[in-house]
């Protein structure tokens, strides 16, 4: 069976809102850490997610984005990362 995505979690209300809203705000404020608990025993690595996301990278790397884009762009690759069973 393949790890689901965050996403499929979301839907699953496995991750909140409020989850979702934390993580998208520690990448924005440069804390990511190794791995974070999403919730039923699934691990993801925040900062992996975003750096393998082509398009998030960039929007990250440009000065001109707007903040509502890199919200936006971070949200994405989070919820199409893969989570992990611990």
């Amino acid at each position: 069976m393949t790890d689901p995505t965050v996403g499929e979690l979301f839907k699953a209300k496995v991750v909140t809102h409020d989850d979702l809203n934390a993580l998208i705000d520690a990448v924005l404020d440069g804390r990511m850490e190794e791995r974070v608990e999403l919730g039923e025993g699934y691990t993801l690595d925040v900062a992996a997610a975003v750096k393998v996301n082509a398009f998030a990278t960039a929007i990250l790397r440009d000065k001109t984005s707007s903040k509502g884009a890199k919200r936006t762009a971070v949200r994405t690759a989070i919820l199409l990362a893969r989570a992990q069973k611990a």
